[in-house]
This record gives C-alpha cells, sequence and structure tokens, in this order.
C-alpha cells in the first residue's frame, strides 16, 4: 500500500477532525445566556466568557444591559475593572470610554474635538427569563435569529428552579446524556429500580427528539418515581403510561414529562451549554426547570427543599459521569465511543451538522 504524502495525511486529518462530534465547536450564531440577571448590579460589571472570548456585562444606572469585548483597545486589560458612567463604560486604566455599541466616545486627555480611535467589539444583549443572552455571532443575524421561547416559564401554576453550574467537558457530553433515558442505572441510588421504556424517534433539519415512558423493575417505589409521575404506589396507577419528551433542537435542549391523562406537563426542562474556554473543554450550564405547582396552595413551598435535594443528586451524578466521559477522550485523544442507540447517533449527526469545526 503506497505511503500517503504530507498534504494527504494533512487532508485526512482534517477531514477527520471536521466530522469528530468532540472537535466541533457550538456554532455561535444563536441567542445564548451567559449570566443570571440577578447576579449583575446596577452601576457594576461582570466578567463571562463564551468559547474563550472574554465578555464584560455591563448594568447601566438605569438598569439597562450591555455586553462588550472584554479587553480595552487601548492597553488590552479587561474592562470589567472599569467604572459605569453615563456615557457607558470606563476603562480603570486611562479612562478610555466606551458607549453600549463599543464605540469609543472619550479619551480624556485627548482633547476636545479629535478624533477617537476604534473601539472594542460589542455583542448583542437582550435579558429574559431572569438571564442575560448575548448574540456572539455575527451581529447582522441577531435580529432575524430566533429568540428562545420558553411559554412554562412565565406560567403563575408553575415554580422554576434554576440550572447554573460549570461541567468540565465538551457541551455534546451534556445533550447525550439528557437524551439516553437509557442512563437511569447510573441513578439507582436516588431512581431505584426504575426502568426506561423507549418509545420512538424523530428527527428534522435541525431537531432530534426522542419519547420514553418508566416502568418498574422491582415492585418498590423509589423517590425518584414519586418525583417523576407524582403519582401514589397502586395498581391502578403502574397501569397508566406517562410520557416524557427529550428534544434538541439546536443549540438548546428540552424535557418535558406528562402524568397520564395529564394536558400540561408536570415538568418542562430547558438547558443550553455555554463553551467557556476556546478548545469547548468547558462548559456553563444554563437551564430552567419548571415545576407544576400541587393543587394545594404552598405546598409547593414545603416540597422545594426535597425537590431541590433531589435534583441537585441527579446533577450531581451526571456532572461526575460526564466529566469523566471528557477525561477518557482526553487520554484517548480520539472517540472511541462504540455507540448503539439510534437516537443518539442521530443526536450526533445533527450537532455536526449544527456546529463548527474547531481549529
Amino acid at each position: 500500500m503506497a505511503l500517503l504524502t504530507e498534504p494527504q495525511l494533512a487532508y485526512q486529518n482534517a477531514e477527520a477532525r471536521a466530522t469528530d462530534l468532540r472537535r466541533i465547536g457550538l456554532h455561535a450564531d444563536f441567542w445564548y445566556p451567559v449570566a443570571r440577571s440577578g447576579t449583575l448590579k446596577r452601576g457594576k460589571t461582570l466578567g463571562v466568557h463564551f468559547a474563550g472570548d472574554p465578555i464584560v456585562l455591563v448594568r447601566a444606572k438605569d438598569g439597562s444591559c450591555f455586553a462588550l469585548e472584554d479587553r480595552c483597545a487601548h492597553r488590552q486589560v479587561p474592562l470589567q475593572h472599569g467604572v459605569v458612567c453615563p456615557q457607558g463604560l470606563r476603562c480603570g486604566y486611562h479612562g478610555w470610554t466606551y458607549d453600549a455599541t463599543g464605540r469609543c466616545v472619550d479619551i480624556p486627555y485627548l482633547g476636545a474635538g479629535k478624533t477617537q480611535p476604534n473601539g472594542v467589539r460589542g455583542y448583542p444583549c437582550r435579558e429574559a427569563y431572569g438571564l442575560i443572552f448575548i448574540f456572539p455571532g455575527d451581529p447582522a443575524k441577531a435580529e432575524t435569529t430566533a429568540f428562545p421561547e420558553i411559554p412554562t416559564h412565565g406560567n403563575p401554576k408553575y415554580k422554576v428552579r434554576y440550572l447554573d453550574r460549570r461541567v468540565d467537558c465538551h457541551y455534546s457530553f451534556m445533550h447525550e446524556n439528557l437524551m439516553d433515558m437509557n442512563h437511569q442505572f447510573l441513578h439507582r441510588r436516588l431512581m431505584g429500580g426504575v426502568k426506561t421504556i423507549s418509545l420512538g424517534r424523530r428527527s428534522g433539519d435541525n431537531w432530534v427528539e426522542a419519547d420514553y415512558s418508566f416502568g418498574r423493575n422491582n415492585s418498590k417505589q423509589s423517590l425518584g418515581e414519586w418525583f417523576i409521575t407524582g403519582k401514589s404506589d397502586s395498581e391502578a396507577n403502574r397501569k397508566r403510561r406517562d410520557l416524557m419528551t427529550i428534544r434538541t433542537e439546536y443549540p438548546y435542549q428540552t424535557l418535558k414529562f406528562w402524568t397520564a391523562g395529564s394536558e400540561r406537563p408536570a415538568l418542562d426542562l430547558w438547558n443550553v451549554y455555554i463553551p467557556v474556554d476556546k478548545d469547548q473543554r468547558i462548559n456553563h450550564t444554563f437551564g430552567m426547570i419548571m415545576i407544576q405547582k400541587p393543587p394545594i396552595p404552598g405546598l409547593i413551598h414545603l416540597l422545594w427543599p426535597v425537590i431541590v435535594w433531589f435534583t441537585e443528586g441527579i446533577f450531581k451524578e451526571d456532572r461526575w459521569i460526564v466529566e469523566l466521559e471528557q477525561k477518557a477522550f482526553d487520554e484517548q485523544g480520539a472517540d472511541s465511543n462504540q455507540e448503539i442507540f439510534p437516537v443518539i447517533l442521530d443526536l450526533r449527526e445533527l450537532l455536526v451538522r449544527g456546529g463548527v469545526p474547531l481549529d
């Protein structure tokens, strides 16, 4: 067999990288949350990252919010250490001032009427659902790109729990973990003998979804089964079929759970996984769990400590296992997974198709 030339090897390696999901970056042309609204106070700044790019969030005195590249055009020091002023944000080093678009509007020692140098990049910025969103891609596409719709968030029949945590893995491991409900054995301490029943899958150009229901491998009802179904352990209830639908509509992921016969979901989850570093081996998960309130007024508040304890336990186990997946990838230098579940194969194709190869 003839040996490949260096250009042929380079091409082959580039082709392999282009289809290796763990080397696919999240596409920037979408609206992404990068902070909780409550973490940014009036007249203050907050430094965040998207795929290695430093970004400063600024809360003006009037409560409005804007986002800029977190590097002063002068000496490249972080603007997050600056001072919020009526014109925008003043760098804490020499006082260069930038407006909400990133344009440099004042250099104190340059003198009036002088031409100002180039400013810094500004990011389209919006607040919704208690989160601060930016558009890190082509700003010309921001107005025409659909903003996430989460109608359950504002419904008074639901109580919201926010997810806000760093996970040391590529975002694709997070999508796969949630989409594949066959991993309930991982949660056996909390979920007991819950058995996953796959009901089918569907897909489109920019989405994949799967349906599940749940049975039981033993006769004992676990706390996890009660939390998911909200049903008592009666023979009649065990014969009713609940429905869970998990959907990745690029780049967001949702999970909805209906108890048998219900019209609205008992649980509605919205998630997105924001790459923090340039290599996208770390993600910051932002999400919301909307949980339907019981018919008894105030009962949800009494149950809330138990709900928090249970969900924290599930998230802790999920984070542990996906970080082990990332470690295995890093040790092997390639994706050696032998995946057989059809919905995950569909999901991987979607994430490769929707993303961009990393350099």
